[in-house]
């Protein structure tokens, strides 16, 4: 919490314990309701509706879209769960309008999230994996409603959504954007580092719409706590102990309902949109797929939307036929009186809900057919890509092996037809290949991966691709079907590396890789892991054996010339590096390890020429600004060197070896007093100390 807002009593905390024997939602909600008002009560007064300046007219109301990371549709009490995980939510649904039948268009977040603020489908975006940058040719819903004079704020819980990182591109028209993330140090929280809690999301953005009390604003909440690892916070740790995925649903649905809760005490909520969308669900092995990404299965795709309307409208309407979430885009601008761009293919759902309220409406409208893809096997692994189709009773996949699912009488998707309805196949086939021909446009040059981005995406259980593993092998796609076991071992690897057991993980990447020789991932995680373990011979052939498999990987290039330099041979690492920045050339970090293994074999013009490169895509990059800094002292360029070693220090004011090389160049001008300055914060830093 912001330490501005704290003017009421401290000793109202104490009122938590007296809820230590209640249910857990009065738990839960008792002590977060106080935290949540004592982050607004001094700057929001209690006032009505008609009084309030947050109070917009209703046909330019506050729009709040809060998505639901991997949250399955089945778990929701609206949608027919009896799990009792979602009172708040449900509640919410009896005042909304809810959409039993809403579909992902892409299994992975940032994707999906591009689908939902863009309105328009993947092949049409390029956005189908994670870290492709959002094009600012795109439609885009916040930037849209910034230009329309909404004051716009996104608060997001992950990495996977940053700006800076995977999600380049999406802080577009937001006049915050709340982030910030960092790869997890040893021994530290996740949810320091890589992620943040529902409740710290919902923290920052009540105290940012606590600032713009002139409205109309455009608020975007996402919740990541349903992802793995699953672990919710007490109390729900406690009572969901063996089944932690309903656990953080239970939580999120907490946090959701006492966010609620201020916006009805602050007369927010009445004329507020408020659209919750989960951006994928996720799957227990229904059709062997662990977690997502993989499959388009309803377990994955189906997913759970409801819209509360301004001023009360349709409350408790249920609209039974299929929507997308590339739907809500042109949703949210038809319900702020903003044009809706020409290039959004997603159809607003607002004249679906008046034409709803009738049975008869319904049934006009039942066999609206919903797309949607991934290609996360094919990248990943080299297998084949997925794209479904669903309209009227059937579900149709289009993978190396086909699949064609009678979903009414069959809803778990477990009877493949489609060997015994060709006819039926083929005709869903040409209607989903006729949608992609018209929802597609030509694709541009597809961004590359970094080491930093690919660390972050490793910490939240991702494969980090940067080239396409099928390379120009013969024959037909593999299916992901026949090797989705694979790709949950290598998952739990990736999680086993996070969590740094990487023993572990070494023996989990080395049964991936005998049972699947090709698979270059396979070969670049196990040899990583082996550096991890300073097992940098054994690293050395298996990470050959990556580039070998993706000759086009900047990451495997990389790694393999890490490796080469950890055993001492820096001859031999040049040329990888140098590889490793052809494939990735506007990578700050690849030029940056090029020109430190140049400047190590004492190569001072290309190490200079490969650090120029770095500082252009990143002139505040630290080790660059360092190490260049270095060079120029030895090179007797000390009013250069200074200006590089005054960026690294007011870039890492807290590293002790920056202030000592200023120091340096400091004297090899003759500064002595600004020399023993540096010198002496040098020492008084090596002297605090060190956190654990």
């Amino acid at each position: 919490m912001h330490a501005g807002f704290l003017c009421l009593p401290c000793r109202s905390l104490a009122d938590r314990g007296n809820l230590a024997h209640a249910k857990l939602t009065a738990i839960m909600n008792g002590w977060r309701r106080f935290r949540l008002l004592l982050l607004v009560g001094c700057c929001m007064a209690a006032t009505s509706e008609r009084s309030n300046p947050f109070a917009t007219k209703v046909n330019q109301p506050n729009i709040i879209f809060i998505t639901l990371d991997t949250t399955r549709a089945d778990r929701m009490g609206f949608l027919g769960s009896t799990r009792d995980l979602t009172p708040n939510l449900d509640a919410l649904a009896k005042h909304s309008v809810v959409f039993t039948r809403a579909y992902a268009q892409v299994p992975l977040t940032t994707p999906s999230h591009a689908a939902m603020l863009t309105g328009t489908y993947p092949r049409f975006s390029h956005i189908l994996d994670l870290g492709t940058p959002l094009r600012s040719d795109l439609p885009y819903v916040p930037d849209l409603l910034h230009q329309a004079g909404y004051h716009t704020g996104a608060f997001v819980g992950s990495y996977i959504l940053d700006p800076s990182g995977t999600a380049a591109g999406f802080g577009r028209g937001f006049d915050a954007y709340s982030a910030n993330f960092h790869p997890r140090k040893p021994g530290e929280d996740r949810y320091k580092s890589v992620e943040r809690r529902a409740e710290a999301v919902a923290d920052r953005a009540l105290a940012w719409i606590s600032r713009h009390q002139q409205g109309p604003f455009f608020v975007w909440m996402h919740f990541y706590d349903a992802h793995d690892p699953y672990d919710p916070p007490s109390p729900f740790k406690e009572k969901f102990a063996t089944a932690p995925y309903d656990g953080e649903i239970a939580y999120t649905d907490s946090v959701v309902g006492s966010f609620i809760e201020i916006l009805q005490k602050h007369g927010l909520y009445q004329n507020t949109l408020i659209a919750i969308a989960a951006d994928h669900g996720e799957a227990f092995g229904e059709h062997g797929e662990e977690r997502h990404g993989m499959f388009l299965y309803d377990e994955t795709i189906h997913v759970p939307l409801l819209m509360k309307l301004p001023g009360g409208k349709h409350p408790g309407l249920r609209v039974t036929c299929r929507v997308a979430l590339a739907d809500i885009a042109p949703s949210l601008l038809e319900a702020a009186s903003v044009a809706v761009p020409k290039e959004m293919q997603g159809k607003s759902l607002l004249p679906l809900m008046a034409e709803s309220k009738t049975a008869a409406n319904q049934a006009k409208k039942a066999d609206r057919a919903i797309y949607s893809e991934t290609d996360y096997a094919h990248r990943s692994f080299g297998w084949g890509e997925l794209k479904s189709w669903r309209t009227g009773k059937y579900l149709y996949v289009q993978a190396p092996k086909r699949e064609l699912y009678d979903v009414d009488a069959d809803p778990n998707a477990l009877r493949n037809l489609n060997g015994s309805s060709k006819a039926v196949a083929d005709t869903l086939d040409a209607q989903l290949v006729q949608f992609r021909r018209e929802t597609a446009s030509e694709e541009g040059e597809r961004a590359k991966m970094d080491p930093a981005r690919a660390d972050k995406l490793r910490a939240l259980g991702y494969l980090a691709s940067d080239s396409d593993t099928s390379g120009d092998k013969p024959g037909p796609a593999i299916d992901p079907k026949d090797k989705i076991e694979i790709a949950n071992q290598l998952h739990r690897a990736l999680m086993s590396i996070e969590e740094e057991h990487y023993d572990e993980a070494i023996a989990q990447l080395q049964s991936v890789i005998r049972q699947e020789p090709d698979a270059a991932a396979g070969y670049l995680e196990l040899g990583r892991a082996l550096v991890y373990e300073k097992r940098y011979e054994e690293a050395v052939p298996v990470l050959r054996t990556a580039v070998q498999r993706t000759p086009k990987s900047g990451m495997a290039h990389y790694e393999f010339g890490l490796a080469l330099i950890k055993i001492g041979q820096w001859e031999a690492a040049i040329p990888e590096m140098q590889a490793a920045v052809l494939c990735s050339p506007q990578s700050a970090q690849m030029h940056f390890y090029l020109g430190a293994a140049n400047l190590h074999l004492k190569h001072v013009p290309e190490a200079a020429a490969e650090f120029d490169k770095a500082l252009e895509l990143d002139a505040d990059d630290y080790m660059t600004n360092l190490k260049y800094g270095e060079l120029l002292v030895l090179e007797g360029k000390a009013d250069a060197a200074i200006l590089k070693l005054s960026r690294a220090v007011t870039t890492e004011p807290k590293s002790a070896e920056a202030h000592i090389f200023l120091a340096r160049a400091y004297d090899a001008l003759g500064q002595s007093q600004n020399a023993d300055q540096e010198r002496k914060k040098a020492a008084d830093l090596k002297n605090q100390p060190q956190p654990e």
